[in-house]
């Protein structure tokens, strides 16, 4: 868990679970995996087995530990819908976000449809609560599949990461979506992102009313572009209830 983050659209991470499996080209290149096996061997570290999938029991009650509401990237280094992730787990997970409700959480996911089973699983004919919110990666129009899934999903708050973009997504329908993230890759060997393919998912948030959040240029430093998209930066956030302040 980290107090702070330097990924601007959040303020903080918790990790109750580390690593994962490639799926798509836009994992090929993942950060997380290139951060974690540096570490990997390295007795009593926290990525001693690397990029292993690796469930972490006692992570599972640390926002608890955070008084003052903060908006919570969920799993940062892993994804809660990997397959091979137990349920049991994942509604550990999800306990904990219920009952640690004076924080916003931010749950992304590629496993789609993994997302939509589970919470018809979970909430029956209801929704996820509105301070957790749901969201999934597409990085080109080969997955938009995701973005149908996301809007079969039984949550109140839906959200996007078109993130590493590595092509144009073309047009989609973002009714019923929230908010939008569109960010470029970064690392040695980032692979460019051309601004009409961010430009396209702007103009598309604008129409459909959805909240845009411009994150990064990337390049080999993830800070290396900027996040100036046009001349201005794009910081929007979806409108949702303010979180219940808990006295410290």
């Amino acid at each position: 868990m980290a107090d702070t983050s330097s990924i601007e659209w959040t303020d903080a991470t918790w990790n109750p679970i580390s690593g994962c499996t490639k799926i798509t080209a836009g994992c090929d290149l993942c950060y997380a995996e290139r951060f974690a096996e540096r570490f990997r061997g390295v007795p009593g570290h926290p990525f001693e087995n690397g990029f292993d999938l690796t469930l972490k029991p006692e992570r599972l009650l640390q926002p608890f530990q955070w008084r003052r509401p903060r908006r919570i990237f969920v799993n940062s280094m892993s994804d809660l819908f990997h397959k091979e992730i137990p349920t049991a787990f994942i509604d550990a997970v999800f306990d904990t976000m219920e009952k640690a409700n004076w924080h916003t959480y931010q749950v992304l996911t590629k496993r789609s449809s993994l997302l939509v089973r589970y919470l018809r699983l979970r909430y029956g004919a209801g929704k996820a609560p509105s301070h957790i919110w749901l969201g999934v990666s597409v990085e080109d129009a080969q997955n938009t599949v995701r973005l149908k899934h996301l809007k079969a999903a039984q949550a109140s708050i839906k959200f996007v990461s078109f993130e590493p973009l590595l092509a144009s997504v073309g047009l989609v329908d973002l009714t019923g979506i929230d908010w939008a993230i569109v960010g470029g890759e970064s690392g040695p060997k980032a692979r460019p992102m051309d601004e009409e393919w961010a430009l396209e998912i702007r103009d598309q948030c604008l129409r459909d009313g959805v909240a845009f959040f411009f994150k990064q240029w990337g390049g080999v430093h993830s800070k290396a572009g900027g996040r100036l998209l046009k001349g201005r930066e794009w910081s929007q956030y979806p409108k949702v209830p303010t979180p219940v302040q808990i006295e410290a």
